[in-house]
C-alpha cells in the first residue's frame, strides 16, 4: 500500500480502482470545465502572512457549523451516487464523518438510503433535496428525513435544468453501469470494485426507487429524474420548504449578493456558496472568488459556508480568513473513498485536519474561531 500524504495521492489512488465512468462523474465538470478548475486554481493565489515567536502550543479547530458542534470547520458535502465509488459508499462515507465529528450530508441522488444510513449509523446527519415537480413525494422525503432524526435539511437551488457535462454522455453514465462492450473491458481492470459491489444488494437510487409510484426500475428512474427538476422553481418554494421543515434549513447554490439577502429574508439558518462544483455553469466564478462580496452582504444575519475546490486543510483556512464559517468536501471525500472505502474517507479528513492546524499555528493562531483577512497577504485576495 502507497503512503498517503495528501488528497492528491487519494485521488491516484481512486482513478487506479473506480471504473472510469464513475471516476469521470466525480472529476469532471460542465462545458470547458473552466470553472471546475477556477475553484481549485483561485485557492492558490492567495498567499499567507506567517508568523513567529507566537505562543502555538494549545491549539483547537472545534467550532460550530448550523448550531451543531464539530470537530472542525468541515462538513461532507452532498454528492450524487456516492454508492458507486466504493460498494455501500453513503453508509461508510458518514460513519467516518461520524466518528471524526463533522456533518454527513446525503444526497437524494444517493445508493443507500436514508433509512440504510440511519440505520448504519448513530449520530444525525443532514440530508440535501431538490424541489421537485412532485411535491408530495418531496413531502415524503422530507418526512422520512424527519423520522431519521436528520438535523439539517440542505436545500440545492441550482439544479433546475442540467449544465452540459460531457464525459457523462460520452461514458453513457448509469447506475449500475450498462454492460456495453466499452464498460465491460474497464470493469475487467476494477476486479475489486466489482467484488464490492456483488457483495451489496444497493446498486440503485435507494431515495428513490420504491418510493413513488412511477418509479420501479433503472428505466423508469431515468424517465422519473428527467421529468422532476423544477425550472419553475423559486423562493416562494424555498419558503413553502421552509414552513414544511422545522429544523435546520441551509441553502445550496447562492453566487451572489442578491440571492444571500434573498436568504436571509426567507428564514434559512445559513447559506451554502456554491457553483455546484463547476458542474452547472461553466464561466461563472469561483466559489472562493465570490464569497467576500457575499460574506460582506450578510453580516452576522446568517451564516455563511463554502464549497468547491477544497482540496487541503489551506483552502479551509482560506476560506474562513475571507468570511465563511464553515466549508465542504466533495471531490476530496469521493477520492478517499474510491481509494479505500470508509479508511480513505478518514483519511481524507485526517489530512484536512493536519493542514488546518499546521497552517493556522503558521500564522499566529491558536483558535480556528479567530480567523480573518489578516492571516492573508494583502493584494492577494
Amino acid at each position: 500500500m502507497p503512503i498517503v500524504t495528501s488528497i492528491e495521492d487519494l485521488r491516484v489512488l481512486a482513478k487506479k480502482r473506480v471504473p472510469k465512468m464513475f471516476y469521470e462523474y466525480v472529476d469532471s465538470g460542465s462545458w470547458t470545465e473552466s470553472t471546475y478548475r477556477a475553484n481549485s486554481t483561485d485557492f492558490q493565489r492567495m498567499k499567507f502572512r506567517q508568523r513567529v515567536a507566537v505562543n502555538i502550543e494549545r491549539r483547537t479547530l472545534r467550532t460550530r457549523m448550523a448550531g451543531q458542534e464539530v470537530a472542525m470547520p468541515v462538513a461532507i458535502a452532498p454528492t450524487g451516487i456516492a454508492g458507486m465509488q466504493y460498494a455501500d459508499g453513503e453508509i461508510l462515507a458518514a460513519r467516518a464523518a461520524e466518528k471524526f465529528g463533522v456533518p454527513f450530508t446525503l444526497s437524494t441522488m444517493s445508493v443507500c438510503s436514508i433509512e440504510d444510513v440511519a440505520e448504519n449509523t448513530s449520530a444525525p446527519f443532514w440530508l440535501q433535496v431538490y424541489v421537485m415537480r412532485d411535491r408530495n413525494f418531496l413531502t415524503r422525503l422530507m418526512d422520512r428525513a424527519k423520522a431519521a432524526r436528520c438535523s439539517a435539511l440542505v436545500l440545492t437551488l441550482d439544479l433546475q435544468i442540467h449544465g452540459t457535462r460531457h464525459k457523462e454522455i460520452k461514458n453513457g453514465l448509469s447506475t449500475p453501469p450498462k454492460m456495453t462492450l466499452p464498460n465491460i473491458l474497464n470493469l475487467m481492470t476494477k476486479p475489486d470494485w466489482c467484488l464490492g459491489m456483488l457483495g451489496t444488494k444497493r446498486r440503485t437510487f435507494g431515495n428513490i426507487v420504491g418510493h413513488t409510484s412511477n418509479v420501479s426500475d433503472m428505466s423508469s428512474m431515468a424517465t422519473w429524474v428527467s421529468q422532476q427538476f423544477d425550472p419553475t422553481l423559486s423562493w416562494e418554494d424555498v419558503k413553502w420548504i421552509r414552513r414544511q421543515w422545522d429544523g435546520k434549513l441551509i441553502l445550496k447554490g447562492i453566487m451572489c449578493p442578491e440571492d444571500a439577502r434573498l436568504a436571509v429574508d426567507c428564514g434559512a439558518d445559513a447559506i451554502i456558496v456554491s457553483n455546484h462544483g463547476g458542474r452547472q455553469l461553466d464561466g461563472a466564478p469561483s466559489t472562493i472568488y465570490a464569497l467576500p462580496a457575499i460574506a460582506d452582504a450578510v453580516g452576522d444575519r446568517i451564516e455563511v459556508h463554502l464549497d468547491g475546490g477544497i482540496g487541503s486543510g489551506q483552502d479551509v483556512i482560506r476560506a474562513l480568513a475571507l468570511g465563511a464559517r464553515g466549508t465542504y468536501i466533495g471531490r476530496s471525500f469521493l477520492y478517499g473513498l474510491g481509494a479505500l472505502g470508509e479508511s480513505g474517507v478518514t483519511k481524507c479528513l485526517e489530512i484536512i485536519h493536519r493542514d488546518l492546524e499546521v497552517t493556522m499555528a503558521f500564522c499566529g493562531l491558536t483558535d480556528v474561531n479567530h480567523v480573518d483577512k489578516s492571516i492573508l497577504v494583502p493584494g492577494t485576495y
